[in-house]
């Protein structure tokens, strides 16, 4: 073991006294598929302190769960993050969680490296700031707990679909789940229109994602959040990573601001559910594993 023959004798492939072990190689950056991914990953190598890394929570940092409390940041996710946002001008995590919900199941508090990271909540109708750990929000909707009431009679009327469930927002949303029913896209397409009409008598909208419809207040969105950050951040490029129907709106963002003369690189975290999001993305990564791997070697370029 650890020898091989040669022609000239015994040749040892152990490492010697005292030698050191070879130095890991940082991974390789993906090279995106279009021209205008390319651009734009080149252009945040070129100038990271003007680059902003906006990145969505479940599915793309967190791995989806069954259940949404259990969901946790991908343990390479943090250390990705810290060792990326001090080379570049600022990182965000935009979600539709509660901002104080998606800090704590991120675990992104007191973390050394991420000063520079803001948390948008409520599809950025909340902020939390990583430098002051100060969270911003706005008064709930009264919308949102008129549906909170009427919603059992409502999914009663729908028929009895045993597994579906019902999640608080912080009293600032409400979500419907079908992952657990017994056929979840069958359950989700027949609540999508009497949800969709509870919605719009009390002035809210239906948010659908991933075995999910959300019942929030209108007005923003994670692409009016993520434009937003770019003007206050005075972003030069922007790299945006997403799972869902809710990142489309981001996607949007990015394709605008691309008009605007802003290199924008669009992610995607692969998934079979979504496949609008990856038909209109730069670069697919294989779900929160690939999207940690990217941070790293973004990191790794930079460093």
């Amino acid at each position: 073991m650890g020898t091989h023959e040669t022609q000239h004798g015994t040749h040892s492939t152990a490492p010697g006294p005292g030698s050191r072990p070879p130095t890991p190689r940082p991974p390789s950056l993906p090279v995106p598929v279009t021209a205008a991914g390319r651009a734009a990953l080149d252009a945040i190598t070129a100038r990271p302190s003007a680059a902003l890394v906006a990145l969505d929570f479940d599915g793309t940092l967190a791995p989806i769960v069954e259940n949404p409390e259990d969901a946790r940041a991908h343990p390479g996710a943090v250390p990705a993050l810290a060792a990326l946002a001090p080379r570049i001008a600022a990182v965000a995590v935009v979600t539709g969680r509660p901002a104080e919900v998606a800090v704590r199941h991120g675990g992104f508090a007191g973390v050394e490296g991420l000063a520079h990271l803001a948390v948008l909540g409520h599809y950025g109708a909340e902020r939390w700031d990583a430098r002051t750990g100060a969270l911003s929000a706005p008064a709930p909707h009264p919308g949102v707990a008129a549906v909170r009431a009427e919603l059992p009679g409502v999914l009663a009327a729908a028929g009895d679909r045993p597994g579906i469930w019902i999640e608080e927002k912080g009293g600032r949303a409400v979500a419907v789940h079908t992952r657990r029913a017994d056929d979840p896209q069958a359950a989700f397409e027949a609540l999508r229109a009497p949800l969709t009409d509870l919605a719009a008598r009390h002035g809210l909208i239906v948010e659908p994602g991933r075995m999910v419809l959300e019942l929030r207040p209108p007005g923003m969105d994670k692409g009016v959040a993520l434009l937003r950050h770019v003007r206050e951040t005075g972003a030069g490029s922007v790299l945006y990573a997403g799972d869902d129907l809710g990142d489309l709106p981001a996607f949007a963002a990015v394709e605008e601001l691309r008009a605007d003369g802003v290199p924008g690189l669009l992610v995607c975290s692969g998934s079979a559910e979504v496949g609008e999001l990856a038909e209109r993305a730069d670069l697919v990564v294989n779900g929160p594993d690939g999207v940690v791997e990217l941070l790293r070697a973004l990191a790794a370029r930079l460093g």
